[in-house]
């Protein structure tokens, strides 16, 4: 029986109050409810959202003001370290950029080790509903450090409900060192490995996992990517058998041809796929968010999160590696993909 996740963090739920409209603005609370008053906010897009240095004070707009919705209650933090600090409505005066609704939020690194975030906020209604959600990351941040962020939502549909709070619904850290990237700067290995939104129907689940040649030499693979699950603790998750072929999970995924040597040359890339089913019968279903990837046996580990929901099935297809004739990228610039 595979070893099962504690699958979520735990959600931080900010019953919010809308304050009166008008000129009226606010900082972000002190942690009992208070809301104090200033003269004058903030644009989001003028605030500096995160990085480990403290927000920087640059001129405010010259017209208008957010309504404030405060704190009602002592802000808590969830167990993964994220408190939400204030929640702000920007109407049509108040000179922002078509900004709606912005949160600000604190971040606490309570590892041992630099971390990247991906943090999910949800945007809700009076009746609690989910109005949107929105993501943001928060690049490298060290052991022990606090940083500041805000996160913004445009609303644009026409007699959406009015937002009245905003909750953390996820999670996510990876290693600074084992991150995943798309674009920025070539990591030291040369290589770049990310996935991609993946696809499902029917229970079926594919994700494509890419390795981009982003250094000045050849880069040389050979068979299948090694894998190992983590649940949302990084603990390793025991008991799914990864299958070298996606045949035994679905067939015409792409994945059941013969491994082959594959040679990159720079801007070139390689692609793989990961497939599964979330069919739950009898026991726990198991829940990874988490796969470290070894592109080689002797590569460095990267923790890419297809958000693995295994089910009971107790197993993950993994095709070999095959080149990318579809790449159109470069070794500077991120793939032509959704």
């Amino acid at each position: 029986m595979p070893t099962v996740s504690r699958t979520a963090p735990t959600v931080l739920a900010a019953a919010l109050l809308l304050a009166a409209c008008g000129t009226q603005s606010a900082s972000p609370g002190d942690g009992d409810g208070n809301a104090p008053v200033r003269a004058k906010a903030l644009c989001p897009e003028d605030q500096v959202p995160y990085g480990g240095t403290p927000r920087s004070e640059p001129s405010p707009r010259s017209t208008g003001t957010p309504s404030a919705l405060p704190l009602p209650s002592l802000g808590r933090t969830t167990e993964d370290g994220v408190k939400i600090t204030a929640l702000y409505a920007w109407g049509p005066d108040s000179g922002c950029a078509g900004v709606d609704y912005s949160a600000d939020f604190e971040l606490t690194n309570q590892q041992t080790e630099k971390v990247t975030y991906t943090l999910t906020f949800g945007f809700l209604s009076a009746s609690g509903g989910a109005v949107d959600n929105r993501e943001r990351t928060v690049e490298t941040v060290g052991p022990g450090q606090t940083v500041k962020g805000t996160v913004v939502m445009t609303e644009t549909a026409e007699n959406a409900p009015t937002v009245t709070g905003v909750q953390v619904t996820k999670v996510r850290s990876v290693p600074a060192v084992e991150r995943s990237s798309v674009s920025g700067t070539c990591p030291k290995s040369g290589v770049r490995l990310y996935t991609d939104q993946g696809d499902a129907a029917m229970g079926l689940r594919v994700v494509g996992l890419y390795l981009v040649n982003c250094g000045a030499r050849p880069y040389r693979l050979n068979g299948y990517p090694k894998l190992e699950l983590e649940n949302a603790d990084h603990e390793t998750v025991h008991g799914v058998r990864i299958l070298r072929g996606t045949e035994g999970i679905s067939t015409g995924l792409g994945g059941d041809s013969a491994p082959r040597p594959v040679v990159l040359g720079p801007g070139e890339a390689a692609v793989t796929s990961l497939a599964w089913r979330n069919t739950t019968q009898a026991g726990e279903a198991v829940n990874a968010p988490y796969v470290r990837v070894w592109a080689t046996p002797t590569a460095d580990p990267v923790t890419v999160v297809p958000e693995l929901d295994l089910g009971t099935t107790g197993k993950l297809g993994v095709g070999p590696w095959r080149k990318d004739e579809t790449y159109r990228g470069s070794a500077t610039t991120p793939a032509d993909r959704p």
